[in-house]
């Protein structure tokens, strides 16, 4: 099989513990890019700032943003896009108030959050606040509800920290049992993940592969954490980093080394180096 697409998740694949981005690994998606495959971020992370990371990869593709809900090379123009509706919103950030919870509801221009009114905040300020970029503007109100009955959101995903283990699956219960139409996943950047129905990182890459004329057998895909699995299961390669948890390794075709040991750069060694010299010798017989 050629591959012709890779698509690469950006917290804890692309980038290191340190949340930089290894020369390695710039290396390896120059290779692939001069090699003519389409290279692509699939990404759990708000539109800009998947967008800041792949100008900084110096990659000019259309990205699979937001889990998968929105799928655009522009804001303005997107590809494909799903959003949870704004009165939807509204019941999940009920429920959720009641609760020590830091919700961040992400739209694809800005977001808007609670704030934490304890030294927790500090916390949910931290683990969510990686990847923010100056220019996707974040507002912070008091009463997210009273704020959603001003203005009400309609968004592609929204992401929630939980302070403990218990809330976290009471809230799960809750919603699943009250709100339809919606999926909750997990992520390494907080307890959990909303996002509309059946929409994930997989299904963003079949809308960008029928765009491209590109199978899923056709792709290779590398990530680490749940909200990878499906793509990893669906893909023609999936491929797992070191550092990803047992069930996320189980699904893979492949298991790379970890985020801090170049694990997107060995990858791209040993399965594209490889193709590429299988793709001379086949030329070369004929």
């Amino acid at each position: 099989m050629v591959y012709r697409l890779l698509a690469l998740d950006i917290d804890g694949t692309l980038l290191r513990s340190n949340h930089k981005i290894d020369r390695s690994t710039r290396e390896a998606i120059n290779y692939v890019k001069k090699k003519g495959v389409y290279v692509t971020l699939a990404t759990g992370r708000n539109y800009p700032s998947a967008k800041k990371i792949a100008k900084d990869l110096k990659l000019d593709t259309t990205l699979i943003t937001h889990n998968g809900a929105l799928v655009a090379s522009t804001v303005d123009e997107p590809l494909y896009e799903m959003r949870i509706s704004a009165e939807k919103v509204r019941h999940i950030v009920k429920i959720v108030e009641h609760y020590d919870a830091h919700i961040r509801l992400l739209h694809e221009r800005y977001a808007v959050g609670n704030q934490v009114q304890q030294k927790s905040q500090l916390v949910a300020k931290m683990t969510m606040g990686i990847g923010d970029p100056l220019f996707y503007p974040v507002t912070f109100t008091e009463k997210l509800g009273n704020h959603l009955e001003e203005k009400p959101m309609s968004v592609p995903k929204i992401d929630i920290q939980f302070f403990n283990e218990e809330d976290r699956e009471e809230v799960r219960e809750q919603l699943m049992a009250e709100v339809e139409g919606i999926d909750i996943t997990a992520s390494t950047r907080c307890s959990f993940e909303i996002g509309p129905k059946s929409v994930n990182k997989a299904s963003g890459l079949k809308v960008l592969g029928k765009h491209l004329g590109i199978s899923m057998k056709e792709m290779v895909v590398i990530g680490d954490f749940t909200n990878d699995i499906e793509m990893i299961r669906q893909a023609g390669l999936g491929v797992a980093m070191g550092n990803a948890s047992k069930s996320v390794q189980q699904a893979a075709d492949w298991v790379t080394r970890s985020n801090d040991q170049h694990g997107v750069n060995y990858m791209v060694r040993e399965v594209f180096r490889r193709q590429m010299k299988m793709q001379i010798e086949q030329s070369m017989r004929h």
